[in-house]
Formats: C-alpha cells, structure tokens, sequence
C-alpha cells in the first residue's frame, strides 16, 4: 500500500532542516574564526616569550662568565700579594 506524501510539508521540513543546517555552519564558521585568532595570539605570545627566554639565558650566561672572570682575578690578586708577601720576607732577612 502506498502512502500519500505531503508536498507541502516535506518542503517545509526541508527549509527547516536546512536553515537549521546553515545556522549551524555558521556558528561553526564563527567559532573556527575566533579559535584561530586565539591560536595566532598563543603563536605571537609563544614567540615573544622565547625571545624572552633566550635573553634571559643569555644574561644569566655572561653573568656566569663575569663571576667566572672575577673569581679568577681575585686568584690572580692573591698570588701577586703572596709573591710580594715571599719578597718581602726574603728581603728582611
């Protein structure tokens, strides 16, 4: 047995169904929009905080190699007092 189709409401439901359809690509749409203006700002920040990183490291690097550098002048001042501490001994007597 067949069944009668209402045209007029299959096309109704169509419309329907369809605009329901863009209604949800366009959230959609929206939504990818706003989550890749967020991925390039997470980039951007990404980036800036590297730069930030690699300066700090560098800084902490020469602040190594100054105290490095101090360290070794103070040895170097010591030796000269102790060599003019062994002269000056050797002198007296």
């Amino acid at each position: 047995m067949l069944r009668k189709i209402d045209i007029s409401r299959t096309w109704q439901l169509a419309r329907l169904t369809f605009a329901a359809l863009k209604a949800k690509r366009d959230m959609f749409a929206e939504e990818l929009e706003r989550t890749q203006q967020c991925l390039s700002n997470m980039q951007r920040s990404n980036t800036e905080l590297r730069a930030a990183l690699t300066e700090l490291t560098d800084a902490v690097r020469r602040r190594w190699q100054a105290e490095a550098e101090l360290a070794d002048l103070y040895r170097q001042r010591e030796i000269e007092r102790a060599q003019k501490a062994e002269r000056a001994g050797g002198l007296l007597h």
